[in-house]
């Protein structure tokens, strides 16, 4: 047996999707190679059509400094994944189920999503999407199979800045004008977007994307697209692609999709709600009403994603922007608290089909990483269980911020996340290391930078 057939881990998809896709595509002529870092941002390289099927056999060699990687895609040598590691390569191999045509591009390509591996096939500790996969595995240990879904809130701008350099809502294509005013669940802008609604889901079905529901959200230019439930690995995987497909997309119709967890002061935050429940092997929802009252196990899974939330919420909110989202009555939780129908606390029980009853963890920001925050969701939920914690109390009513119930910045979100046990094992400790000297780093580019309304303030004042 070849060292490469001897390391090639059972997760790898198998060939025979390489060749069926080829059969199907003989108009592809280039792929994109996808990895997606800690930030969530897709890193990889573009491959000619011929370069397809080695991947698929024996993998492809990439440098494992790419997951050390900050926001602007410079090496983080605290990481200790460049030089301290020698910039040494992992092993790539392809997710199975992703590859898909590039519904946008012209001439085509296609899409290859991948994971990293150490080169004896063990999975690469540092890669999101397997920090996820290990919160899977636990919980079907125990006799539970997650399910996940994820909504996507975000901005479509102008590509043209003000003269002041700040962003503005886009020009709809039909007829040329900005939306006016807040319009939450306005028909009309939709109707005027429709172009480009049309080409999201066109292209999301050529990728089998399961996109639902298109809403025009609480802000000038928001939009919230949801996707049908799945398994939780293949959820996170879902709207890692929606979020490529919809920028590529915006660019190609004259507009910008922004994935800022707070592009506007004074406007609504983008959020990336969780729904969340658990099946038996036979598929029954755990999480159903029983005797017309919520299950227990529900209650547990919300007791142990509130005690944990103080520990999770770097990974809800991973950058400076993101704490701007945190406000009273902004629709983004301040406080650990959950209730029934209510949209004003951090773990909500939606109303529905008692048979279809789930949780939704509400506090993770758009421009969280999807892995990490499923990842870190179970894991709290998983707690939870175990300890067949009870939640207490569910808030009826909009609840202030109580306290120190979560950190009050992203600084002190550093400062808990580095303390927390709970998120190392979470996460993993190599991934945790990575994962806080990533955003150490990002944090002292900030604190590094005298913005103009500094200069404002101070410039001839003090």
């Amino acid at each position: 047996m070849s060292r490469d057939l001897a390391t090639r881990p059972p997760e790898a998809a198998d060939i025979a999707e390489a060749e069926a896709f080829l059969a199907a595509h003989p108009d592809i002529t280039a792929f994109d190679l996808v990895l997606i870092d800690l930030n969530g941002i897709a890193r990889g390289k573009i491959i000619r059509r011929h370069e397809l099927l080695p991947i698929f056999r024996s993998g492809r060699h990439l440098p494992g400094s790419i997951l050390g990687l900050d926001v602007t895609g410079e090496d983080v040598e605290e990481t200790g994944l460049v030089w301290s590691d020698g910039d040494a390569d992992r092993r790539a191999w392809p997710v199975a189920g992703s590859l898909v045509p590039l519904p946008w591009t012209s001439p085509p390509r296609g899409e290859l999503r991948l994971a990293l591996f150490e080169l004896d096939g063990a999975p690469m500790a540092c890669d999101p999407r397997h920090a996820l996969a290990r919160q899977v595995k636990l919980l079907e240990a125990d006799g539970f199979h997650p399910v996940l879904a994820y909504e996507l809130e975000f901005y479509l701008l102008d590509r043209e800045r003000t003269a002041e350099g700040q962003f503005q809502p886009l020009r709809l294509p039909l007829s040329g004008e900005r939306p006016d005013g807040i319009q939450v669940y306005g028909v009309t802008e939709l109707d005027r977007l429709e172009p480009f609604i049309d080409a999201v889901y066109r292209g999301a079905e050529a990728q089998g994307l399961p996109v639902e529901t298109m809403i025009s959200e609480y802000a000038q230019g928001q939009f919230e697209l949801t996707l049908r439930h799945g398994n939780a690995l293949r959820a996170a995987d879902d709207i890692v692609m929606l979020k490529r497909l919809i920028r590529a997309l915006a660019v190609r119709h004259g507009m910008m999709a922004c994935f800022m967890a707070k592009p506007f002061a004074g406007r609504a935050g983008s959020g990336m709600h969780v729904h969340a429940s658990l099946t038996d092997a036979e598929g029954t929802n755990r999480f159903a009403d029983q005797a017309e009252a919520l299950s227990p196990l529900l209650k547990h899974a919300v007791a142990g994603l509130l005690t944990t939330m103080q520990e999770s919420m770097l990974v809800f909110a991973p950058h400076f922007n993101s704490w701007r989202r945190f406000a009273a009555q902004s629709y983004a939780p301040t406080t650990p608290t959950w209730g029934t129908n209510n949209r004003s606390v951090a773990v909500r029980i939606p109303a529905g089909s008692p048979a279809g009853r789930h949780l939704e963890q509400r506090a993770a920001g758009i421009d969280s990483n999807p892995y990490l925050v499923g990842a870190t969701v179970l894991a709290g939920m998983r707690k939870g269980i175990l300890a067949k914690a009870d939640p207490g109390p569910e808030t009826t009513a909009y609840a202030e911020t109580a306290g120190d119930d979560l950190p009050p910045d992203w600084r002190s979100a550093i400062e808990t996340a580095t303390r927390s046990a709970f998120l190392k094992e979470a996460l993993g400790e190599r991934l945790h290391h990575v994962f806080l000297a990533l955003k150490r780093a990002e944090y002292r580019r900030f604190a590094a930078e005298v913005t103009a309304l500094e200069r404002t303030l101070y410039g001839e004042t003090v």
